[in-house]
């Protein structure tokens, strides 16, 4: 073992015993904060095509497998569904083998798949590149998108049950303004429920790939099911809207824009929201807007009461 690996494995393992303590100390958001950063960097090396790796394809393979639990483990501190959930004591099997990741030969402990290959932006590279995006208008469709790897599918969830006196809300994304519509590839929206501090409150889910691109609009509409009774949800929390795109030249998804719905619009009918620049502000503490054109995410509210 070269003095660099050691050295790597080294860090990996302080950064997993780091994320597991905190874990088990009930400080919730550091645990999370180590845990996505160590799966950051396990899926960087595991997706690195350099012809000197010193991991083989297997052990690159198991290394993505880690990653995967870790964002597991990450998503079952963050939702508030208990079934199914990543258990704090499943990750802490995974600790030896990734200290022994150049000898261990035996077959994964989980059923889980290393994440698809794509590009892992640090904190703060993806909004460097909105310098960036202009360069790319106007060409950003050429080329042929077939030959680069498979987005993300829509991981829409269905309506909660019903509860008496409790009220349950659909969004319908009906579209988005855009400058430059016509030219994002593979579009799609992130939706998740927030709290003041940023936190998920219900899973997050992605909506397919828009129906069409018109003008200056994307069009969706698509409904969304918060994963949530409105009365449940936390004081101060808001739901967010990312708008993403799929950039060829560069072979990742990136966000373009984001929004969001405080809780006080929370009411039936149509709305339609500002949209504010990347990176996404989740705490709602350093707002830009994207243009000042009037171009808008449009939504349509319904709810539900028992």
């Amino acid at each position: 073992m070269s003095e660099a690996v050691r050295s790597l494995l080294q860090r990996w393992g302080a950064s997993f015993r780091k994320g597991t303590d905190f874990d088990s100390w009930g400080q919730l958001v550091e645990a999370i904060d180590e845990y996505q950063i160590l799966a950051r960097h396990l899926q960087k090396e595991a997706q690195s095509q350099h012809n000197n790796s010193e991991f083989t394809e297997d052990q690159k393979k198991t290394i993505a497998k880690i990653a995967t639990c870790l964002e597991l483990r990450s998503a079952a501190l963050q939702s508030t569904q208990s079934q199914e959930e990543f258990k704090l004591e499943d990750l802490k099997k995974l600790e030896p083998i990734l200290k022994n990741i150049l000898t261990y030969n035996k077959e994964f402990p989980f059923d889980v798949q290393p994440v698809p290959l794509r590009k892992i932006l640090a904190p703060g590279e993806e909004e460097n590149l909105e310098f960036e995006e202009d360069d790319e208008e106007g060409g950003a469709g050429a080329g042929s998108p077939d030959s680069f790897p498979a987005r993300v599918p829509g991981t829409l969830l269905p309506r909660l049950p019903s509860e008496p006196g409790m009220t349950l809300l659909t969004i319908k994304i009906e579209k988005i303004g855009l400058k430059d519509a016509g030219q994002c590839i593979d579009p799609y929206i992130t939706v998740s429920v927030k709290d003041v501090n940023g936190i998920d409150l219900t899973p997050v889910q992605d909506t397919p790939v828009a129906s069409r691109k018109e003008d200056t609009y994307v069009h969706f509409n698509v409904d969304i099911e918060i994963q949530k009774h409105v009365e449940k949800l936390t004081k101060g929390a808001a739901i967010f809207f990312e708008f993403k795109h799929y950039k060829p030249k560069k072979r990742f998804t990136s966000t373009k824009c984001f929004a969001f719905m405080e809780m006080d619009e929370i009411k039936p009918g149509t709305i339609v929201i500002e949209l504010y620049r990347k990176p996404t502000d989740f705490k709602r503490k350093k707002l830009q807007l994207l243009t000042r054109k009037p171009l808008y995410l449009h939504l349509h509210q319904t709810l539900h009461k028992e």
